[in-house]
């Protein structure tokens, strides 16, 4: 690649890392094609991309951008995962990929600025889905209101109860 390509290369992968939600380090090496293609088609599923890069173009690229935060894991034979949308899949993915492969090794990442261990990243790999999380936290959210519902009822029903007891004493003492 000559210099303009290279260039050309950096300013495209920059605008890509701006966007992204999320990145990846991951090594490679020892993966034959087959893998490597296999490896791809599975982040493609999940609309996460997956680039061989140098790590001098990958550090130029990430200048400015929250990807910046895992510069200290690029080094040696690197390749980089990024996503735009859900995070939690291109982690399953790499991580239950890493477990089939022992060549690739999940090296860190980063959301949203907050770098990642390999840990950290095995960690967010066996969350459940998104869709999975957004419906526990509503369920969360509803569950506030209905207790408190409840609460009100509950006092409601026992001020009836004071009332009728009082009542029912009046009754009583009038008898």
């Amino acid at each position: 690649m000559d210099k303009d390509g290279k260039v050309k290369f950096v300013a495209d992968l920059h605008d890509l890392l701006e966007k992204a939600q999320g990145a990846f380090i991951v090594e490679y090496k020892g993966l034959n094609v087959e893998s490597m293609n296999s490896l791809r088609k599975e982040l493609k599923k999940i609309n996460a991309e997956f680039q061989v890069v140098k790590n001098r173009l990958l550090k130029l690229a990430c200048q400015g951008t929250e990807t910046e935060s895992i510069k200290d894991y690029m080094h040696g034979p690197s390749a980089i995962a990024l996503t735009c949308d859900d995070v939690i899949a291109p982690a399953k993915v790499l991580i239950n990929f890493a477990g089939a492969n022992e060549r690739l090794k999940v090296k860190g990442g980063q959301i949203s600025g907050r770098a990642l261990d390999p840990a950290d990243i095995k960690r967010l790999a066996e969350l459940p889905e998104k869709d999975v999380l957004m419906s526990q936290v509503l369920a969360a959210m509803q569950a506030v209101p209905a207790s408190f519902v409840r609460v009100l009822n509950q006092v409601m029903a026992n001020l009836l109860n004071v009332l009728n007891a009082i009542e029912q004493q009046k009754e009583e003492s009038m008898s």
